[in-house]
């Protein structure tokens, strides 16, 4: 980066005195040093990825470069290997041209939201003249005009750079602000050394060329910089899933920790979130020892938003006990309780009544997939679907219901979509004629074992993702299986 440099790149070797022994020494401590920090960069970039902030990689790239161009410019260095003098030349000048890439890189990772965009342009210009530099040699151009050429370039940049830093440096409460100010402290005294380097270059002051000290001092900024956001964005991870796993918990708690038991029924209930926190939502109403209320919910989306929404809706179930006989009622009173309440949202969700003292049910929906029933009379798998519009959206939507006598052996099947949408490395859907003939294959199973194995089976039909041998699962799981084995 300075123009003692270049001359030294293209001049003759002259005789290493043993003042300048010591000099050509110390500076290769240096650049062992500044490799040893890049790898270190590196190297804790891998061992700690709970982010992907690319800031390290960046700034050990950067050093390297520097590191490299210092030892390939030694000449004890040069020495220990039998090989051209252009070779050294023209392995400082490919590293010229593509050092300040990273270094802009890094740049980009530090500047706020609003100079991301300059830095873009400036990465762009600086690749294309690397593109250019690189292959203008082969065509002809001489060295000593592309090094001049880079000079300006790096000079504009430098300027250019700078003015924007400074004026980022001094915006209130921007988030970069304390890293930028670290950053021009470290570079204004790297551009001190490198004044002076220059000045010795055309021979206006006197002494041996120490810019590497300053270069030294910049290092230090960067790696401030660079551990700073590191350990600043692992900080905020934790504190992140400390927040997600608070989220985990109540939720955990807003779903029914056991069934409700009685005598008539059997109920298995299994809940699979896709994340820490899902939008599936099911809940009991007992009105008394004979009937009781279930309700099955999805609310779209994924997440903690989703996750709000299901507790505002377990609140809103509890207000609507005195109205758990009717299925139609019930959910047009959760309908206008959520109405207005959120906008990118709506819920999806099943209520089913049921009645053991005059043995039959009651179902409605708003928008949910169907209720299965596996008759043992019959010996057969139907559904039953009674759908209106879906909860949250429409205040004056209105729900029908559908009754349905019940029968010793029995079997009720209340669910979510991600049961049905679950898919192969195909991109083929587990689907309700796959869904009716399991159901069918284990009509005398119990609900429990019911449950589980259809769990099994589609995390089977998913398979493993690309990324990890763990089971894929792209959509919150939620299932009650209710039997009647004593109703008659």
């Amino acid at each position: 980066m300075t123009t003692l440099w270049h001359t030294a790149a293209l001049s003759p070797a002259p005789s290493i005195s043993r003042s300048e022994l010591r000099w050509e020494i110390l500076i290769i401590a240096v650049a062992v040093v500044l490799l040893s920090v890049a790898l270190a960069a590196i190297a804790l970039f891998f061992f700690r990825r709970g982010t992907r902030d690319m800031t390290l990689i960046y700034f050990g790239l950067f050093v390297i470069s520097y590191a490299a161009r210092l030892l390939a410019l030694r000449e004890s260095i040069r020495s220990l290997f039998d090989l051209p003098k252009t070779f050294w030349i023209h392995l400082d000048w490919g590293i010229t041209c593509c050092i300040t890439l990273p270094l802009s890189l890094f740049l980009l990772q530090v500047a706020g939201k609003r100079f991301r965009l300059f830095f873009r342009w400036m990465i762009a210009a600086q690749a294309a003249f690397a593109v250019f530099g690189l292959s203008a040699p082969a065509l002809g151009a001489a060295l000593p005009k592309l090094y001049f050429a880079n000079s300006i370039v790096i000079l504009a940049t430098v300027v250019v750079a700078a003015v924007f830093l400074l004026v980022l440096g001094r915006s209130p409460g921007s988030a970069a602000s304390r890293e930028v100010r670290v950053f021009i402290a470290g570079f204004v005294v790297w551009l001190i050394f490198i004044i002076h380097a220059n000045l010795l270059g055309v021979r206006i002051v006197k002494g041996p060329n120490v810019e590497f000290i300053g270069f030294l001092a910049f290092v230090v900024a960067l790696a401030y910089i660079a551990a700073y956001r590191v350990f600043a964005n692992e900080e905020r991870l934790l504190t992140i899933n400390k927040e997600l796993e608070i989220a985990r918990r109540i939720q955990s708690s807003i779903i029914p920790q056991s069934v409700p038991h009685l005598k008539g029924l059997e109920i298995a209930a299994r809940y699979s979130p896709m994340s820490a926190v899902a939008g599936d939502f099911y809940d009991f109403l007992q009105v008394d020892k004979k009937r009781l209320g279930i309700l099955i919910a999805d609310v779209t989306g994924h997440g903690i938003p989703a996750a709000l929404i299901a507790s505002m809706l377990k609140v809103a179930f509890a207000g609507q006990v005195a109205h758990a006989h009717e299925p139609a009622r019930l959910l047009a009173g959760l309908n206008s309780t959520l109405c207005g309440k959120f906008e990118e949202h709506f819920v999806t969700a099943a209520y089913l009544f049921v009645d053991l003292e005059n043995k039959l049910i009651r179902y409605s929906a708003a928008g949910h997939p169907p209720l299965l029933l596996a008759s043992a009379a019959a010996n057969n798998v139907r559904e039953i679907e009674q759908n209106g519009l879906m909860l949250g959206l429409f205040p004056e939507a209105s729900y029908t219901f559908a009754e349905q006598p019940i029968h010793p052996g029995d079997r009720c099947v209340l669910y979510t979509d991600g049961v049905l949408e679950a898919q192969n490395s195909k991109q083929e859907e587990f689907g309700k004629a796959r869904f009716a003939e399991f159901l069918a294959s284990h009509k005398d199973a119990s609900t429990s074992h019911v449950a589980d194995a259809l769990l099994a089976q589609i995390t089977h039909w998913s398979g493993p993702s690309r990324d990890s041998a763990k089971p894929v699962q792209d959509d919150d799981i939620t299932l009650l299986i209710l039997d009647f084995p004593l109703c008659s």
